[in-house]
């Protein structure tokens, strides 16, 4: 996503959230998002085998 499509999202959900974002935060949570589209993005594009099988529920 880009920068402005990401500020975009931001806004909308604070909207739908009915969130009262100050605008001197606003900058910082969107790098933040942005950051974290982009980790997002590292782990699923990670490949893995066909025969891999998910991991059973750890219980202590």
């Amino acid at each position: 996503m880009t920068t402005s499509e990401v500020a975009a999202y931001v806004d909308a959900t604070g909207i739908v959230l009915n969130l009262d974002l100050p605008p001197e935060y606003r900058a910082g949570v969107v790098a933040n998002l942005e950051r974290l589209f982009q980790l997002g993005d590292e782990v699923m594009s990670f490949p893995l085998p066909d025969d891999t099988e998910v991991a059973p529920v750890f219980r202590p």
